[in-house]
């Protein structure tokens, strides 16, 4: 079953980068969903429903391309910005698989992602940020301020179309696909038209790639590989085919070619692994890996870490992304946050 949704998803991703017969054929379905997310978008802008505000800033950070496009790197790389402009910045997130509907929880470092979901851990784990996750993000901005009052601003990760939050500043990320064929879902990998209002955008491109106009360039880096049976275990990541040692690299987000192309552009060769996003590791993929060494995400790491079949494998090293962008984004942030009083 797993496979069969693999392959059905490998094929549709295909169709989405160009406007061939199936997307053709998906074309109609595309029109739909487009008037659909348009009457939605229109029942707030009229003021039919309502967008609620919280008493701090609201920045939300989302993408219109289906799946991953590297908001998690974007989101830890933000809140450090924030804080070093002397702002205490607080996150709420949907929470990908986490358990709990419509109820809203506190992430904390110690959290389980299939709880909290991945990458909300990922976020508390890196940088200690507060963190509420709930499928109403109002609600979950509320119960983060009531438990954080020291909170000034709020960034709403993966939140774009979720109107019901009133937001000061949008930021939508893409990355080297571009928007695909340009339609919409299910003919496209568009959530909605690419030419949406937006106050930032944000490409995540691989190192030589020039940025499209009135885009910010951002790259991820990578340096060293940590392994997950002992974090206190690190190693240059350009080291880690040392010895002739057979590689493997297994990723099961968004995008999974982007860590592939990071992990190149450190001079490995190995073997690709792709799983589904948010792949939850209950079937364990690295039990007949013939590999000497497994590199996986940071996104990964908080599942297999919570996982004994695959904690204590000494083969699995965990691969550590910053994201570093280009020009004064973080300077322009700031100078929109101070334009906005708070409430």
């Amino acid at each position: 079953m797993a496979d069969s949704n693999r392959n059905a998803e490998a094929i549709l991703t295909r169709a989405w980068q160009g406007r061939g017969p199936l997307a053709c054929l998906l074309w109609p379905l595309s029109l739909l969903f487009g008037a659909l997310a348009a009457l939605r978008r229109a029942l707030f802008a009229l003021g039919f429903k309502r967008a609620e505000r919280l008493p701090v800033p609201v920045i939300v950070v989302g993408n219109v391309f289906v799946g991953g496009t590297g908001k998690t790197p974007f989101s830890i790389w933000l809140i450090e910005a924030l804080r070093a402009a002397g702002y205490t910045p607080g996150v709420v997130s949907r929470g990908y698989g986490a358990g709990g509907a419509e109820a809203v929880v506190q992430v904390h470092a110690g959290s389980a992602a299939a709880q909290v979901g991945d990458e909300p851990l990922l976020i508390v784990q890196r940088t200690g940020v507060p963190l509420a996750i709930g499928r109403r993000r109002v609600a979950a901005g509320r119960a983060l301020l009531a438990g954080h009052p020291e909170v000034d601003v709020v960034v709403s990760d993966d939140g774009l179309q979720h109107y019901a939050l009133a937001r000061d500043i949008e930021i939508v990320l893409s990355d080297a696909r571009g928007v695909g064929n340009g339609w919409l879902l299910p003919a496209g990998p568009l959530r909605e038209p690419a030419s949406r209002r937006r106050d930032f955008s944000v490409s995540n491109l691989p190192a030589g790639s020039a940025a499209p106009a009135g885009s910010y360039a951002m790259r991820l880096e990578a340096g060293e590989a940590v392994q997950l049976a002992s974090p206190s275990m690190r190693r240059p990541l350009a080291n880690m085919g040392e010895g002739g040692a057979r590689i493997a690299a297994v990723a099961g987000i968004g995008n999974p070619g982007r860590f592939f192309a990071t992990l190149r552009g450190a001079g490995l060769a190995f073997a690709e692994h792709p799983l589904p996003d948010h792949y939850d590791f209950s079937d364990n993929p690295f039990a007949g890996l013939q590999a000497d060494v497994i590199l996986v995400t940071e996104k990964d790491a908080v599942k297999c870490r919570a996982i004994e079949a695959i904690q204590n494998d000494p083969r699995i090293w965990v691969v550590p992304v910053s994201a570093r962008i280009d020009g004064a984004l973080a300077e322009h942030i700031v100078e929109k946050l101070r334009e906005r009083p708070t409430a």
